[in-house]
This record gives structure tokens, sequence and C-alpha cells, in this order.
């Protein structure tokens, strides 16, 4: 066929416009009217922008998206509330373990001296290649960081491994408060903690940045050291009559509070425990020891508590009555996503007469108050995915490439995904070329679409409780003149095409 030669610079020249009479989301190219290409007026296509609630995720195990197989790549802690988006509560319960696989042994007339909690926050070191990419590293700490904290630590009253499935709505009850601290958060502040030494002077050492709860001497004396041998013997002897720890972390003051974000997966986080004990060969000498018991996700279950409260809010509203509103909303750890909908694609083909080949179309989610809100930072990078035909989340085709441990991807996936916050329009945009492509064929059934929120370096399809954010969202306007005004803060949907002759 004669348009099959037809060159690159006559594609171009014959690419159409599409617009919506409806609202700004219509389809079609934001371009000048100096350049503008007069296309067919299309006023059935529509996008569609609603707030709904997140769904809980599993806190231990986690799938391999959030950085390992056992465990979240960081567990959040504290609290905050935020004028827009209510109160939000994190905590956490973790299981402790034994200092050797072989059990532990106290020693001869063991006597506490002191015992600390130490949580280790989450660093993520720069590195040259994250610094050449323009990478923006996850931040330790997300709201107000002069905040300070009460932090508690209590007792559980039942050993987390009988609590499957640590879903992030579930809470774990305790009894019996440990100890606790008011403290700001210095996630970036390293300092130095002085070193037992058996047989030698005590020792000042650098530790990283991390937070320090002294704990009661004497419920620790009773709970831990006053256990017989069998039952220190093994994990689950020690998980069984310990039971495990549970940390909250409640604004002191009337600022607006934050999160921060906790490291169990390293050698750092541990309860200590210091004592003193008979020597072994000399009964005359005293020996100062320090046991370190493990909380670490590779050897037993911790888990994520996370609670939202929207009373009072405009989200309350839209949650409660769906239906149009001039903002949507967006909030990280299981809180709340954006549902998009494209309800007159499927009918494009038909409306036409004709089949369309989509050379590009791209998604732009425009924030609705683009300056950056203080303390609540507008999120750095958001996730966009659909659900399958049972409900599960999956990628977008251009956002999954094949790959040796993804031999089914799709090879369409070439172009760069996006979904990072773009300071200078004050937007995020992604191309979805080959999932509008397949929407407007049949191929693909819009099963539902959604926006949620994730860390910058992590794209995760569920919402992991690994990191903060939110955003509001500007919906697509309902009156034609907003749609004009080029102005207007929107989502829209912007796609280049050409007409196939292959009808």
């Amino acid at each position: 066929m004669k348009f099959s030669k037809l060159d690159l610079l006559t594609l171009l020249i014959s690419l159409f416009l599409f617009s919506s009479c409806k609202d700004s989301s219509s389809i079609g190219l934001d371009v000048s009217p100096a350049t503008e290409i007069k296309g067919t007026l299309l006023d059935t296509a529509t996008v569609m922008t609603r707030t709904v609630l997140d769904d809980p995720t599993t806190t231990y195990p986690s799938s391999a998206a959030t950085g390992g197989s056992t465990g979240l790549i960081r567990y959040p802690l504290g609290q905050m509330t935020d004028p827009i988006f209510g109160s939000t509560i994190a905590s956490m319960a973790m299981s402790v373990t034994l200092p050797g696989a072989t059990g532990y042994v106290f020693g001869k007339n063991a006597v506490i001296d002191s015992a600390v909690l130490v949580l280790p926050y989450q660093i993520t070191a720069a590195t040259a290649a994250s610094t050449a990419a323009g990478v923006s590293l996850f931040s330790p700490f997300y709201g107000d960081s002069t905040t300070a904290f009460n932090f508690t630590v209590s007792q559980l009253n039942t050993p987390l491994t009988t609590q499957t499935p640590y879903l992030s709505n579930v809470s774990y009850a305790s009894t019996d408060v440990l100890g606790t601290l008011v403290a700001s958060s210095k996630p970036t502040t390293a300092f130095k903690v002085r070193a037992i030494v058996t047989g030698g002077p005590d020792t000042l050492i650098s530790v990283v940045p991390q937070i320090r709860i002294k704990l009661s001497s004497s419920m620790i004396q009773s709970k831990i050291i006053a256990l017989d041998s069998a039952t220190l013997s093994t994990n689950s002897g020690l998980m069984n009559a310990f039971k495990g720890l549970k940390v909250t972390a409640a604004t002191a003051t009337g600022k607006p509070g934050g999160m921060m974000y906790i490291n169990l997966n390293g050698a750092s986080s541990n309860l200590e425990i210091y004592y003193k004990r008979q020597n072994a060969t000399t009964a005359t000498v005293i020996d100062t020891v320090v046991a370190k018991f493990p909380i670490i996700t590779t050897s037993s279950p911790m888990a994520a508590t996370v609670a939202h409260d929207y009373t009072g809010k405009p989200i309350a509203t839209q949650l409660k009555t769906p239906g149009y509103y001039p903002v949507t909303y967006l909030q990280a750890m299981s809180g709340v996503r954006n549902k998009i909908t494209f309800p007159y694609l499927k009918n494009l083909k038909a409306s036409l007469g004709t089949k369309l080949v989509i050379n590009k179309a791209e998604l732009v989610v425009d924030i609705s108050d683009p300056a950056d809100s203080i303390p609540f930072k507008i999120p750095p990078r958001l996730s966009l995915y659909r659900l399958d035909i049972a409900q599960q989340r999956q990628n977008v085709p251009d956002n999954n490439p094949p790959s040796q441990a993804n031999p089914s991807g799709d090879p369409r996936a070439i172009l760069p995904f996006g979904g990072f916050y773009d300071k200078t329009k004050k937007s995020y945009t992604f191309v979805i070329t080959s999932y509008i492509q397949d929407l407007i064929d049949g191929k693909t059934v819009d099963n539902g679409t959604y926006l949620g929120i994730t860390p910058a370096s992590e794209f995760n399809l569920q919402s992991f409780a690994t990191s903060g954010g939110r955003a509001v969202i500007a919906s697509p306007p309902e009156s034609r003149a907003a749609d004009k005004d080029a102005s207007t803060k929107r989502v829209r949907l912007n796609i280049y095409y050409v007409k196939s002759p292959n009808n």
C-alpha cells in the first residue's frame, strides 16, 4: 500500500489532535495554537480520578520488591498530625533472639547492671553511580525533625511466631512497660558509646545513628536473666517465655511529628544486657559482661502497625461519598491511593471508524498545591499499576520490560516509564503508550488503574510501610473552558497517534 512507503517526516506531519470537551484529561497534544494541527474533536474521551483506601500490606515476610525475602527493608515508627491527611501512627513489634545458635548462659550469680534497646536508623549512603544518575536517596525521617517523641517499650502478650500474616493494619497487644525515653529523632547523627572489654578497660566506640532506650533493670533481671538454662537453649524457648517487644513513639509536644525508619536487617539492632557475674575460674573475681540479644528479620518475625485517621478531613468525605471533587489524595504506608479510569477508550475505534496507532501516550498528574508543603513534602516518585482479572496488582506493559528474571515481560517497554516529580512543571508524567494501545484495541480490560506513592529508588506495586509521603492531586476539570486553559492544573492524557491503513 502507498501508506507503508511514507517516511518518518510524513508520519509526523500526519499527527492529529484529539481533545475532550468534557475535561482537560482528554486525548490530545498540548501544543500552541500557532503550531496546532487541527483534528477531529472527540467529546467522549474522559479520565476520571477517585480517592480510595489502599490495601493493608504484609510486613513480614515481604516480597522481594522491598529489598529482602524475610522482612521490610526498613520499619516505620512515629506519629504525625497533618492538617489535610489527619493522624498517622506507626509502631513496631519485635522478636528477641539468643546471642548464639546454641543458646546462652548468663553464668553464676548473674546480676544485671543495665539494659538498653538499640534501634539503628535506616541509612542509605550515596554512591558515585546514584549521584551521577540523580537518584533521590531515601531519607530515614519524614516530617518535622524538631519534634520530640515519647518512646515506650513494652512486652508483647503473645509471641509473634503465632500471629501471622503480619498485615500493616494489625495491632499487637502488650502490657508491662519496660522502658521509656523522651528524645527527638536524629537519624544522621553518629555518636559514641562505652563498650565493655572483658579483662580490659571500657572503650569508647563510634556507632551508627540509633535510638537507645534504657529498660527497667529489675524487669529484665526477672524476665530474661532469671530464665532457666533449658529455656535459654533455643530461640523458640526464649520467644515463648519472653514473647517480644513493642515500641511506640508518640509526639511529646504540639508539633506535627513525623516518621522515622528503623533498620532491623543488620547487626546493630539488639537488646543489650550489661551484667556482672562470678568469674568461671576465680570465685573472688567479678566479670562485667554484655550480652547482645539480636533483633533481626533474618532470625525471627518482625511486624509494623500503621493506623490512619481521616476523621473530619475532606478525605473522609470522599471515601464515604464517591463523586467528582476538585482534588483527590495520595498517601503512603497503606493510606489512600487514586483510582484512574478511562471509561471511553474502548469505544474510540468504533467512534472514529478506524484503527489508531499510538506513537506515544502520557498520563500527566499535576499537583494541586505545587509548593513543597513543610514539613510533609511532596513525594519524589509515584507508582502506577493495573489490576488483573483476579484483582492482583500488575505492572502496566510500559513498566514490564523482559529480562532474564522476567522472561514474560513486554518487549515494547523500551522508553523510560517516568513517575518522578518534575519540580519545574510541578507534575508527574508516566509514559503508557502500550497500555493505552491495548485498551483501545480491546486486548486489555481496564480492571482498575491506580496511582500510589513509592520510594524514589524502589518501585513497589504495594504500598509497603517503608516510606512517608502525601500528595494532593488536581482532578480533571469538568468545564470545556477549563479544558482549554493551559494554566489549569489537572490530570490529563496526551496521545500522539496516526491512523492505521489496516482497518
